[in-house]
């Protein structure tokens, strides 16, 4: 992204004076009033420098100084950029959550729900720790896609999206396995289901159903499990997890590989993946 030298703008007419966000830098700066196109201008030249914690505070210095001028709302926006390239992603939260809030029809608009995203996102933990800032990622990505489905936004938005979902699958595939070497099987069934039902486009599926193979053979349903079998073989044939399945269920391939199978030995997981496969 690029910012370009700025003109210098038209004032606008009063609309009230925006009071400063609690987390400001702006008081780390003395009070030299300047021209607002002098402030706004080094600060372009500051970010594009790099220097992100003296354009943060050189942004929130253009509505200190000049709440009432056109760029006073730009300079917001620019402000949370500024603290999301210096990794302040908490700080460019309450930046960007004020702007959305005072300017929700803003034609920048879209852009500020789409760092509000990336701010959750680029916080997301590997699958041992709490999933919770991955949530809240996933729920910022879709409200860009949602809002704004054509924008430039939304299409990087809906990748992130297929990612984060990939990760909380993830999550419950390490809860699962837990529970399964601990032989907790009931919770051990409910995780790999969930990634079977709610995370059906995800990496996770093929290892899920192998998993849930296994879990309900140490229950003794074989009959579930060898209908988790088939639906693995009818849907990934050629996966290692269906080949582990394969010799676990000592090759009972007729029903194994979706041939031949009962109404009944095709349980819920057949009749729901064939809807999504």
């Amino acid at each position: 992204m690029t910012f370009p030298r700025l003109p210098l703008p038209c004032l606008i007419g009063a609309i009230g004076l925006f009071a400063l966000a609690a987390c400001s830098t702006s008081d780390d700066l003395p009070y030299v009033e300047r021209p607002v196109e002098d402030i706004y201008n080094e600060a372009v030249d500051t970010i594009l420098d790099q220097r992100y914690v003296k354009a943060a505070q050189l942004f929130e210095e253009v509505e200190r100084q000049h709440p009432y001028s056109a760029w006073a709302t730009k300079a917001q926006l620019m402000a949370a950029y500024a603290h999301y390239q210096n990794d302040q992603y908490d700080r460019a939260l309450v930046a960007v959550n004020r702007f959305i809030e005072l300017h929700p029809s803003n034609r920048d608009v879209a852009y500020a729900y789409y760092i509000k995203a990336l701010a959750y996102y680029e916080r997301i933990v590997d699958v041992g720790r709490d999933q919770k800032m991955t949530t809240d990622a996933l729920n910022a990505l879709q409200e860009v896609v949602r809002r704004f489905p054509e924008s430039r936004y939304a299409r990087d938005a809906r990748l992130k999206i297929d990612l984060t979902r990939d990760h909380l699958a993830g999550k419950e595939m390490e809860t699962g396995r837990f529970y399964l070497k601990r032989g907790q099987y009931v919770g051990a069934v409910n995780r790999f289901k969930r990634v079977v039902e709610d995370y059906q486009t995800t990496t996770h599926v093929p290892e899920a159903l192998h998993r849930l193979t296994e879990t309900y053979l140490a229950l003794g349903v074989r009959d579930e499990a060898v209908a988790a079998a088939a639906v693995l073989g009818h849907n990934y044939p050629g996966s290692d997890w269906y080949q582990d399945s394969f010799a676990m269920l000592g090759g009972e391939t007729g029903v194994a590989t979706g041939k031949g199978a009962s109404p009944d030995e095709v349980s819920w997981y057949r009749r729901m993946l064939n809807k999504v496969f």
